[in-house]
């Protein structure tokens, strides 16, 4: 059983990482933020609910250093 259950979650991730791929999420040119790292990190972990719309975004705020 614990064979399966894995066997499922590498599915779905795998599925997820090729949403993020389709997005173009893993491109060089793209700017690495808290943001686009989310959105990325997001849309793996979502897997196949990419497929039936399920978009996910993030908004993040990062503290800004003290002057």
């Amino acid at each position: 059983m614990k064979g399966l259950i894995g066997t499922l979650v590498v599915v779905w991730l795998v599925i997820g990482a090729a949403a993020a791929f389709q997005r173009g999420y893993f491109g060089d040119d793209r700017e690495v933020s808290c943001k686009s790292f989310g959105d990325t990190a997001l849309t793996i972990v979502a897997g196949p609910l990419n497929y039936v719309g399920v978009n996910p975004k993030i908004d993040c705020k990062t503290p800004q250093p003290s002057k």
